[in-house]
């Protein structure tokens, strides 16, 4: 089976824009089918404020797999055991909430990879799709491809952005918005001077070591400042979005009702 995070990573290397989807109040196994048919080109679920099951996010995962079609989980935080359980639930790769130093890329690494390189023990049916268990099969079809996202979310993950996107394990920097603003005392004003300072360090760090600045959710506006890997909201944003388009379509008057309500009664 091709592995979506290699297919994942070879769009990315296209500079062409990679745009997503993340999935926080709600997740449903068929919101795979729905990404891919509307053209994106990857799913999170957000497992950091999300209250899904592990068996959810699992069989999200694998019909992911099954469609190849990229899914990632982000996760509650860096520590190993969580690392360990999200990896096994079998995303393609994961986001990591409030990275702030390589201390915690070292030990997300630790629970990444097999050993002697890393501590991992993997199991579950996220395991499932590897050709086989040996080592250099772990290596060559999982772990060399395998996506993992820092987001940074304060201001000592700015200070520490260089270090961060020069992890070898790092894929791509990622940006925690809202709570990046408010570590820096501006939530939530995404026009303030030291807010739109941080997120140029951030971008310029990441482009020193030619890797990639996962962000959204204004993803219009994000491909016009030269951002490519880009989400456009959360499911349930953009379907309040849509909808709201929708009722206020139908409620606006038309011209023919506005000519019919502003002429007299008959005689």
């Amino acid at each position: 089976m091709l592995s979506t995070a290699k297919q994942l990573k070879e769009h990315l290397a296209t500079g062409l824009p990679v745009i997503g989807l993340m999935a926080t109040d709600h997740a449903w196994p068929f919101l795979v089918e729905i990404c891919q048919k509307s053209g994106l080109d990857y799913l999170v679920i957000d497992s950091e404020h999300g209250d899904f099951s592990d068996e959810l996010v699992s069989h999200i995962c694998q019909i992911g797999r099954l469609a190849r079609f990229p899914v990632l989980v982000r996760t509650i935080s860096c520590e190993l055991s969580v690392i360990r359980r999200t990896i096994d639930l079998g995303p393609c790769g994961i986001l990591l909430p409030c990275v702030e130093s390589t201390d915690q890329l070292d030990q997300v690494r630790q629970a990444t990879l097999m050993p002697p390189r890393g501590r991992r023990r993997p199991g579950g049916m996220g395991n499932y799709w590897m050709s086989d268990f040996q080592y250099e099969t772990w290596k060559a079809e999982f772990e060399d491809h395998f996506i993992v996202i820092p987001q940074i979310e304060s201001q000592s993950g700015v200070d520490n952005a260089t270090s961060i996107a020069a992890h070898p394990l790092v894929t791509a920097l990622g940006l925690g918005p809202y709570d990046l603003s408010a570590d820096l005392g501006c939530c939530w004003n995404p026009e303030h001077e030291e807010f739109l300072a941080a997120l140029d360090q951030v971008k310029a760090a990441a482009d020193g070591v030619g890797k990639k600045v996962w962000a959204g959710c204004d993803a219009p506006a994000l491909r016009a400042k030269g951002y490519t890997f880009l989400w456009v909201g959360t499911a349930t944003s953009v379907l309040t979005n849509a909808l709201r388009e929708i009722v206020e379509e139908v409620k606006r008057p038309n011209e023919t009702t506005s000519a019919e309500n502003e002429s007299p009664p008959p005689a």
